[in-house]
């Protein structure tokens, strides 16, 4: 039995909160009530933070990271080592290898895998662009830290052919994550370790 709605203003926040994510309708109502218990301005300030980071966020144009430049503090950093690109699959990624404090290399994000039954191949991720930054020279090292699925996996493997021209050292994460696991809920711990312990990728890993 479909839900009642004492307001149809209620109904269209529900509806809304519910389209995001992980949120049932049971949430979405409390989320909806909690805001409708707060001040007029906290209220203002959160919607007006979200329409500010839809008009305004810029992704890197040298990694693709989310920032509010043209590139962002990582790039931008002359602190990071510029030799050392570890690929990743998305934003999340980025912050939780960061939040391991073991790497200090760039990244690049690709933006997903290549994925047949979800209609995404080569061409819909950013691939050409990491290719074209290992063109430009003064990289060393790509480390592929994408998740240890067969999309990650299939991938990892297209980009090393992309890349088999190259006098670029390939590397992979250790394999201490479990086989199907995503990046952004492995323990920082975990995480760590299998950065600093990556393993030559000879393209069956």
């Amino acid at each position: 039995m479909a839900q009642q709605y004492s307001s149809v203003l209620l109904e269209k926040a529900v509806n809304e909160f519910a389209k995001l994510p992980g949120i049932g309708r049971k949430t979405a109502m409390r989320l909806v009530l909690h805001l409708l218990r707060q001040d007029t301005s906290m209220v203002e300030a959160f919607s007006n933070a979200l329409v500010t980071l839809k008009h305004e966020i810029k992704y890197c144009k040298k990694c693709h990271n989310i920032s509010d430049t043209d590139l962002c503090g990582i790039c931008a950093n002359p602190l990071r080592e510029a030799s050392v690109v570890c690929v990743v699959e998305n934003i999340q990624d980025v912050m939780a290898i960061e939040n391991t404090q073991q790497f200090k290399g760039l990244y690049h994000v690709l933006g997903g895998v290549i994925s047949p039954v979800d209609g995404i191949g080569p061409s819909d991720l950013q691939i050409d662009t990491l290719v074209k930054r290992v063109e430009e020279g003064g990289i060393k090292e790509i480390i592929f830290a994408l998740s240890p699925t067969m999309e990650g996996d299939t991938t990892n493997f297209f980009i090393s052919r992309k890349l088999s021209g190259f006098d670029v050292k390939l590397s992979v994460i250790a394999r201490g994550i479990s086989i199907g696991d995503e990046l952004e809920y492995t323990d920082e711990v975990t995480l760590g370790r299998s950065i600093v312990n990556r393993m030559p990728f000879t393209g069956i890993n």
